[in-house]
């Protein structure tokens, strides 16, 4: 038989041990050490037992628990411990036949509960200890989200991001201490909102676009006016078409070389939940306009990196998938395709007769898929209008088996 689980995991909600049911209150009032956040203690401390505050760095926190090992262990979290919370961290580093997972009605759950919501029919978001630009990629018409927020300034942040896109009309709701005796409610509209709010809250958005509202939905093909870029990017029909081969995925890597205004690894972001990116540019003005954008567009976790290939990917986590955009050799395409990942998707556009001789020496050795793209636009031509083309990209993709 295996070993009972030595940790336990506990949510605990704004009615402390009274919210718990009988067995998960034994587990609580028989633990030797309990560790939380000063809230939590707060919350259980009809518990005699050792109290142990979250270390500090926070990355440390497997260390102090391992070292408790052999004792009862009780770690309390808010809510669903395994939803935006600390136990998901803890459950990449320890077994799980070593935990027990004790949930609580999340802050999500309440929410929702206390707006009418569907759950089924919203987005949950967290941006504590995050950064708090990467909710704009979920700013949509119509939308419902509900966001953990990092502290009373959160609202009024997000409040300007929802303004500053056209969906000032947006209603907010602000709950804090949800659960409690001194449960509150703050409501209002984004663009005049003004409430001074409790520091631990959760956020309800009802996104309300109006007329010239922007339009940034999370499928590619961003226009290319939302970029701010020296003319040297991936355009619009071009970028959409190269996601469709990169294929982004859940929690997915990618390596953008030559990242340029960084259209491509934002799109990448936006696209999935949890994408990463990893965008290799060795032009320092390139750099500054790709973290403006990625700031912008609700991407700001994207990782810049000076350097060229194959020099600055030496050390780098290997990629679900590469995007070659600039300075492409056989020498680069080498040098990525044996760092990508297997099932992994590297596309690579071209521009010129001589990136597109290496396109085409590069398929016939290695195979994949080579298309042609070509795009032209309606535009005045004196009185009238006519077609007027675009530089055609010839493009290589291929799934690495």
């Amino acid at each position: 038989m295996a070993d009972a689980p030595w940790l336990h995991i506990v949510g605990i909600g704004e009615d402390g041990l009274d919210g718990l049911t009988p067995a998960t209150r034994a587990v609580v009032e028989a633990a030797e050490i309990i560790v939380g956040g000063d809230r939590h203690h707060t919350l259980s401390d009809r518990v005699t037992a050792r109290r142990v505050a979250w270390p500090s760095p926070f990355d440390a926190l497997i260390g102090t628990l391992e070292a408790f090992r052999g004792q009862r262990v009780v770690v309390l979290a808010t809510g669903d411990p395994l939803w935006f919370s600390v136990g998901a961290r803890i459950g990449r580093a320890i077994p799980a036949g070593q935990i027990a997972y004790h949930p609580q009605l999340s802050a999500f759950q309440l929410a929702a509960a206390r707006m009418g919501w569907s759950m089924a029919d919203l987005e949950t978001l967290t941006v504590h200890g995050r950064p708090v630009h990467q909710m704009i990629a979920f700013i949509q018409p119509d939308a419902r989200l509900l966001i953990l927020t990092t502290g009373a300034e959160t609202p009024g942040q997000i409040a300007k991001f929802l303004a500053e896109r056209g969906f000032g009309q947006s209603r907010m709701t602000v709950l804090a201490n949800m659960g409690g005796p001194s449960e509150s409610r703050f409501d209002g509209i984004a663009e005049t909102w003004d409430h001074e709010v409790p520091a631990f809250n959760t956020l309800a958005v009802d996104c309300i676009a109006a007329p010239d509202a922007a339009l940034l939905p999370r499928v590619p093909g961003l226009a290319d006016d939302l970029f701010r870029s020296d003319g040297t990017m991936t355009k619009r029909e071009v970028r959409a078409a190269t996601l469709a081969k990169l294929m982004p995925m859940r929690g997915a890597l990618l390596w953008d070389i030559g990242t340029g205004s960084g259209s491509v690894a934002i799109e990448w972001m936006r696209a999935a939940r949890s994408a990463r990116a990893i965008g290799i540019e060795p032009r320092a003005d390139r750099r500054a306009m790709a973290a403006e954008n990625a700031l912008a567009l609700g991407a700001p976790r994207l990782d810049l990196r000076d350097g060229k290939v194959p020099e600055a990917i030496a050390d780098l986590p290997a990629p679900d998938a590469v995007f070659i955009g600039g300075g492409l050799s056989e020498r680069v395409f080498d040098a990525a395709h044996a760092a990508l990942k297997p099932l992994g998707r590297l596309v690579a556009n071209a521009v010129t007769l001589e990136s597109e001789q290496v396109l085409i020496a590069l398929h016939e050795k290695h195979g994949g898929e080579l298309v042609r793209i070509g795009v032209e636009r309606a535009e005045p031509v004196g009185r009238f209008r006519g077609w007027r083309p675009s530089m055609g990209v010839t493009q290589w993709s291929l799934v690495k088996r």
